[in-house]
């Protein structure tokens, strides 16, 4: 079956779910084109941050951050590192609240990925509905077992395009989307570790800027 008669088949609700592929494939684009930027270089990233904190380079790791600013950790390092003189208590809040406003970009476009999901199968079984309806409407009583029944009986495969289109639909997007959720729940624990570990740097050094304050002089 060619594209044009696969439209015909189908019906009206064939031009929405075509709407929503389109949208699905550019959408599912954006998210793997983000999410291959973040796995591929967040790790290497982090470890030399941490190193050259460790080593209390801070300018160093600053210039890192600010170089890898499109990655979601470098913005939340920055939020606390470019904080003048935090307590731990402040740091701390620094790293929650970035990390809790980066939470809408990690799950960007999963409102329109679950809609689309929900939405196409009933689109598609709306167009089975609207077919078999024509399809019945077309034959009397009198026709049955006549030359009209033949018809009828083609009607009904072509209404049922609509629903596997509707489903084929519904599933690519499911797949892409579970996927996405997969990553976002990574990233979100990764955070967490990440930022912990530069939470007890910060501790650290804080304290040992106490101790050289407090220290008596010889």
């Amino acid at each position: 079956m060619g594209i044009s008669k696969l439209f015909t088949a189908g019906g009206v609700v064939m031009w929405p779910l075509l709407g929503f592929s389109v949208l699905a494939v550019g959408l599912i684009i954006e998210r793997v084109r983000f999410w291959y930027r973040v796995n591929s270089r967040q790790s290497r990233v982090v470890r030399e941050v941490l190193n050259l904190y460790r080593l209390n380079n801070i300018v160093g790791a600053l210039e890192k951050l600010h170089k890898n600013a499109d990655l979601p950790i470098a913005r939340i390092f920055l939020a606390a590192l470019e904080l003048e003189q935090p307590n731990p208590e402040e740091f701390r809040l620094a790293l929650e609240s970035e990390a809790q406003a980066e939470i809408p970009i990690l799950k960007r476009f999963n409102t329109i990925f679950e809609t689309i999901i929900s939405l196409a199968p009933l689109l598609g079984l709306l167009g089975t509905v609207l077919g078999l309806i024509a399809s019945f409407a077309s034959l009397n009583l009198g026709d049955v077992g006549g030359t009209r029944t033949l018809g009828v009986t083609s009607g009904i495969s072509e209404a049922l395009v609509s629903t596997a289109s509707g489903l084929v639909v519904a599933i690519f997007t499911l797949l892409f989307a579970n996927t996405f959720r997969g990553l976002y729940q990574r990233q979100i624990a990764l955070i967490q570790e990440y930022g912990g570990e530069l939470e007890l740097l910060y501790r650290r050094h804080y304290e040992e800027r106490g101790e050289k304050a407090y220290a008596p002089s010889r």
